[in-house]
Order: C-alpha cells, then sequence, then structure tokens
C-alpha cells in the first residue's frame, strides 16, 4: 500500500517536472527568437550608422557654412551607435530600448535638419555620390521597419506566453521577465518622414 502511494507520488512529481521543463525550453526557444529578431534590428541600423559619415562628407564639400548643421548629424549618429551597442547587450530591457527609440528620433530629427539645408543646394543634390547614398539610405531605413516589425512579433509571442497560465508561475522564478517592444517616440511616429535627401515624403 505504502508503495503504491510512493510510487503515485513520485509519477505525479515526475509528470509536473516534465510540464516545467517543457515550460521553461518553450520560454527559452522564444526568448532565443526575439533576441535573433533584434540582431536582425542591429544589422540594419548599423549599416545606415556605417552610410551617415559618407553622407555627411560628400554634403560637407557642398555646405561650407552649415558645419553645425553637419556636426549635429555626426553627433546624434555616435550617439545612436552608442545606443544600439547597449540594447544590443540585453535585448527586450526596457531602459535600453527606451534609449535607443530616443537616440533614433534624434537621428531622424537631425537628418531632416540636413535634408531642409539642401534644399538650398541643387548641385550637393544632383550628386551621383549624394543619390546612391540616399537611396541607399532609404533602402536601408526599410528594412528597419520590416526588422523593427518582426521583433515587436516576437515579443509580443513571447510576453503572451509568459504571462499565461501556467507559465506565468515559473516565468519570474526562472528569470524571464516582460522584454520591451521598440515604441517609437509619439511625436516621431506624429511625423513619420522617410529621410530621402531628394525631396521629402512621408510615409
Amino acid at each position: 500500500m505504502m508503495v503504491t502511494v510512493l510510487l503515485s507520488v513520485l509519477i505525479a512529481i515526475g509528470i509536473i517536472l516534465i510540464y516545467v521543463i517543457a515550460i521553461y525550453n518553450r520560454l527559452v526557444r522564444m526568448r532565443n527568437r526575439f533576441k535573433n529578431a533584434f540582431s536582425q534590428i542591429d544589422v540594419q541600423l548599423r549599416r545606415r550608422y556605417d552610410l551617415i559619415p559618407n553622407l555627411v562628407e560628400t554634403a560637407r564639400a557642398y555646405l561650407k557654412h552649415e558645419h553645425d548643421t553637419l556636426e549635429a548629424v555626426i553627433q546624434a549618429r555616435n550617439h545612436a551607435l552608442t545606443a544600439i551597442k547597449a540594447a544590443g547587450a540585453h535585448p527586450g530591457d526596457s531602459s535600453g530600448m527606451k534609449s535607443l527609440a530616443g537616440a533614433e528620433a534624434a537621428m531622424g530629427s537631425a537628418l531632416l535638419n540636413l535634408q531642409a539645408v539642401m534644399e538650398n543646394y541643387p548641385d550637393l543634390k544632383a550628386d551621383q555620390t549624394m543619390a546612391q547614398l540616399s537611396e541607399e539610405l532609404v533602402s536601408t531605413e526599410n528594412r528597419v521597419s520590416f526588422a523593427r516589425q518582426a521583433y515587436n512579433d516576437e515579443v509580443m509571442l513571447f510576453n503572451t506566453e509568459r504571462e499565461t497560465f501556467p507559465a506565468v508561475i515559473f516565468a519570474a522564478m526562472f528569470g524571464f521577465h516582460e522584454a520591451a517592444l521598440w515604441e517609437l517616440d509619439e511625436a516621431a511616429a506624429g511625423k513619420a518622414v522617410r529621410v530621402s535627401f531628394q525631396g521629402s515624403d512621408t510615409l
């Protein structure tokens, strides 16, 4: 009798343990998926950050009296590069994602200011190197948008899973904390402008 009861208890514990392990493994897989999605954002943003110094150097030859505007773009780019490195160290961390969103908004504003200045320099707008850089920049921004959406989708799936019973019982215990979406700054989202350097167009 006691052996039967003990065996039943051990079987029940074993089933629970297997179930908890399954939950843990599922959360790990989902966390890895949103981290991988963030790495795609990282790749595209770094590609864009690499384009900006070339763009500024091309513009510098024409914008001899616009030093402050060009310097603001470089400073915003460097700040954004620092932000993506910090966010990449802990993808999904709330403070890192907020810093990245703020840095990206500031860089977008600096690029828009540069675009506005360039309207007064038709020779620069017609420059072939500038046209090529502009095309690459717009293409990269489109890829960033797709990568951001993919990341947000994976974060939503992960957060939903960790908040669903019975995973919610074990998630915090195992260190699975809520992941942060990449939400655009409200002001930036309201403008939603694509930087083209060949005239403005809204998304």
